[in-house]
């Protein structure tokens, strides 16, 4: 069976590392699960998932050359949201506002809002800063 992007096959984890998991599969192929490709939640260690030795069903994601990139996480179903039929809904002034996040976010959804907080704080604190300074560089003349 040629390896193809959208396959799901049977592999067993050789190696772990800290960005992913290797996994060998048929004709000896070898491909690589990402960090990111492990499991729907936060995977700060691998090794709290798969252990060496464990055979895993993975999706074909990409095939370049002899690199074949697999994921975990796209061969489980999603879990069923209750809001999966509306996505928007309407508030008290009659607005039209996407629904409230689910607790448990995305890596991306997270980053975003970090970095978000943080220029704000870099903001404020440059403020802060530049009235104790006399703002904008002036200096006063005595």
């Amino acid at each position: 069976m040629a390896m193809e992007a959208g396959n799901i096959v049977e592999g067993k984890v050789t190696k772990i590392t800290n960005f992913g998991a290797f996994v060998e599969l048929a004709e000896g192929k070898v491909g690589l699960i990402h960090i990111s490709e492990v499991a729907d939640v936060y995977v700060n260690d691998v090794h709290d998932f798969l252990n060496e030795g464990d055979a895993v069903q993975v999706k074909v994601i990409n095939v370049e050359g002899n690199k074949i990139a697999l994921s975990i996480k796209q061969v489980k179903p999603k879990p069923a949201e209750s809001n999966s039929n509306q996505s928007f809904k309407q508030n008290r002034r009659g607005d039209f506002r996407k629904p409230p996040r689910q607790l448990s976010a995305s890596f991306e959804d997270k980053l975003s809002k970090f970095l978000k907080d943080s220029d704000e704080r870099l903001t404020d604190l440059k403020r802060k800063t530049d009235s104790k300074r006399g703002g904008r560089g002036s200096r006063r003349s005595d």
